[in-house]
């Protein structure tokens, strides 16, 4: 079965910790060995494990946190040192494009051309990428927008930890700013789609509120199951659905487990059965497996020592379908949850007036 992810980290893998993601997992853990960087020597994603858990398609990112006045998380001095270095992340997705490693998804057309070369069980195709912008801080002013379109950027979250320029983000508490407000217009405008991912509270209802286009998370879990401010409420997960919307599931495991402490709690009580309880729960609310997907955010900063304890590569994605069966889902809600939502969402976001 294909599959798609919502969210990976890829270009930040290969810039910020300098790995050859062309090299398998067990290779770049080999050259990692001996680093004491938390996620070092463990981590999870490579092409070679990609094509063999049939991931054909995934959202990557590039991500850039400009730090803001009296915020506790770090990040670059400017939004021009934030644009630059997220060109440099854009730069290496291309440069792979230009190689026949990737291919750079920009509408429904070559999404469609894409799936039908990786439905071949024998396929070699390139691995495609959506470009992802995971906190908007490298868009230096919301005129900018129709600019990093022609990049081929397509999806876009506000902030990420702590506020940004435009929104409040994760473990962080306020409303959009006046710049916030102005790119959303902008973005919706361009037709890009918006991330409610991290957004805090109050910035998320408001971002519905103001934005009239295509919405995702494209990697969030829910909050009933395990507290805290990154994950969706109820309440949201419902706002979503009302919107047509797609939700991926995360698997980094402090967003399964409740009361996990980063660096302390082992993943042993983690297992891919959590994932399918955070699946099962948004399917529940929506009574019907339209709007959840995968997004997993694995390597985002950690490795197998926060990540379920059953998988080991992000090729052991396959077991999901097993476990969903287990479940009582169907063989076309399981494929829906495993390409077929992500698929549909970006189909009817280009094909609506995108720029």
């Amino acid at each position: 079965m294909l599959i798609i992810d919502g969210h990976l980290d890829l270009a930040m893998n290969a810039l910020l910790w300098n790995r050859d993601l062309a090299r398998t997992v067990r290779e770049i853990r080999a050259q990692e060995t001996g680093m004491a960087e938390k996620g070092r020597a463990a981590g999870t994603v490579a092409f070679p494990e990609l094509r063999a858990g049939r991931v054909a398609l995934c959202f990557a990112t590039v991500i850039a946190r400009v730090q803001q006045p009296g915020s506790a998380f770090s990040g670059y001095r400017s939004h021009q040192i934030a644009y630059a270095h997220a060109q440099g992340q854009l730069a290496y997705y291309r440069q792979l494009e230009r190689e026949g490693a990737l291919r750079i998804i920009r509408d429904a057309a070559a999404l469609v051309a894409h799936l039908r070369e990786w439905a071949a069980p024998d396929a070699d195709s390139p691995l495609g990428i959506v470009l992802s912008m995971e906190g908007a801080d490298p868009i230096v002013a919301p005129e900018q927008v129709g600019a990093w379109w022609e990049d081929g950027l397509r999806i876009v979250s506000l902030a990420h930890y702590g506020p940004s320029a435009y929104a409040h983000g994760t473990e962080s508490v306020g409303p959009l700013t006046a710049r916030g407000r102005e790119l959303l217009a902008r973005l919706e405008e361009a037709g890009l789609i918006l991330d409610v991912t991290h957004l805090a509270d109050d910035s998320f209802y408001e971002a519905l509120d103001r934005f009239g286009g295509p919405v995702l998370a494209s990697h969030s879990n829910c909050r009933a199951l395990v507290p805290g401010d990154r994950q969706l409420t109820d309440e949201m997960l419902r706002l979503l659905i009302a919107r047509d919307a797609v939700i991926g599931t995360a698997l980094d495991a402090w967003m399964l487990q409740p009361g996990w402490i980063k660096g302390v709690t082992r993943n042993d009580a983690v297992g891919l059965e959590q994932v399918v309880d955070q699946i099962d729960h948004a399917c529940q609310l929506a009574g019907n497996a339209r709007h959840v997907a995968l997004g997993t955010d694995l390597d985002g900063g950690y490795g197998t020592e926060q990540c379920p304890r059953d998988l080991d590569t992000i090729a052991d994605l396959r077991r999901i379908p097993d476990l969903l069966r287990g479940r009582g889902y169907r063989e076309d809600d399981i494929a829906a949850i495993m390409h077929g939502n992500w698929r549909r969402l970006l189909e009817r976001a280009w094909g609506a007036g995108a720029a």
